[in-house]
């Protein structure tokens, strides 16, 4: 049986199979966006496929924590926007 990695939302804190969830990455030039093939460089946090956590990661600060930085207003309403041209599909 071949093992499934597991990772854990910063947003609801629930641990879930790495192919069911978002990938957000911080590149080298401290770009932040989002990562739907899982195989971009940079440091990645985990979101499931959900706007109601990417909420939950805004108001707890999850992404601040991962990535030890502060993240501008602006990055959040491009995430959210990414999301919704994703959940359209």
């Amino acid at each position: 049986m071949k093992k499934i990695p597991m990772r854990q939302c910063i947003g609801c804190g629930e641990m879930k199979g790495k192919k069911e969830m978002m990938r957000v990455i911080k590149t080298a030039e401290d770009d932040i966006c989002l990562d739907v093939t899982g195989k971009k460089n940079g440091r990645g946090a985990y979101l499931c496929v959900s706007k109601e956590c990417l909420q939950k990661a805004r108001k707890n600060k999850g992404l601040e924590r991962s990535f030890k930085m502060s993240i501008p207003e602006e990055i959040y309403d491009t995430l959210d926007k990414e999301f919704e041209s994703i959940e359209a599909k």
